[in-house]
This record gives C-alpha cells, structure tokens and sequence, in this order.
C-alpha cells in the first residue's frame, strides 16, 4: 500500500476522531450524556412505540450485545430509557425510551447538530454529496462481503 492510500485512511480516522472528541466534549462542557447514550436513544425515539429488542438495538448502534447490555445498563440507570418483557418470548426485553430519554435527546440535538453543521458539512462545502456517494458505496460493499 503506497502512502498516499494510507494517508486517505488515516485522514478518515483523524476526521472522525477530531469531530467526536469536539462533540463529546461540547455534550460534557453542557452537563449532557455522551454521544453513545444519543445515538442509542435516537432509534427508540424513531421506532414503532418507541422501543426495539435489545438485538434490534444492537443492529442499530453497532455495538456488541455485551457491550450495548452495559451501556443499556447505564442508561436505564439514569432513567432515560426502561427494559420491557416481551409477552411472548420469556427471555427477551424491549428497551424503550422513557420521557426524560426524550427531552434528554432533545437537550442533545441541538448540539450534535450544531458540530454536524459546522465542523462537518460546512468544511465539505459543494464536496459533501461527494464524500455521502463515497461512504455510502463502502458501506454497501462492507454488506456484500459480511
């Protein structure tokens, strides 16, 4: 591998890092959860009654089971979503979000929004329908081959 290739992999990896570390810090600086908690409380918020299976979920945040459980975990404890039994498989829960998950959300919108905005799309210019037909492309070739 030539360096100008490593170079576009370690641009990608520095970006994203540069941009969370600015959001997570922001959230924190706010008294607000981390950008984990939002994105496990985005797709409850969006789902049908508001609550997914827990493998759902992990489909969804592309955690490990183990590691979405502890995470769950911390946020159930904060109160901001609450595990449910699913009727008809004794070992299976919901995990749903509860009204202070979605004012939590609501509280962290603003600020994901606002580095999304600014830190991400407005650098990209003209070139950000570019680089969404790039990432989208590695996406659908990481599924073809999973």
């Amino acid at each position: 591998m030539d360096e100008d290739d490593l170079g576009t992999w370690r641009a990608f990896l520095n970006a994203h890092a540069v941009l969370i570390q600015r959001i997570e810090a922001d959230l924190k600086a706010r008294g607000l959860p981390p950008l984990s908690w939002y994105d496990v409380l985005w797709p409850l918020y969006r789902a049908e009654d508001q609550r997914l299976r827990m493998n759902e979920l992990a489909q969804e945040v592309v955690l490990s089971r183990t590691g979405l459980v502890r995470l769950v975990d911390r946020i159930e404890a904060a109160g901001l979503l609450s595990r449910e039994p699913v009727p008809e498989d004794g070992r299976g829960s919901y995990a749903a979000i509860t009204k202070e998950g979605t004012a939590t959300l609501r509280r962290m919108w603003p600020v994901y929004r606002g580095h999304i905005q600014d830190d991400f799309l407005d650098p990209l210019g003209p070139d950000a329908p570019l680089l969404r037909t790039a990432l989208e492309r590695l996406a659908d070739a990481s599924e073809v081959r999973a």
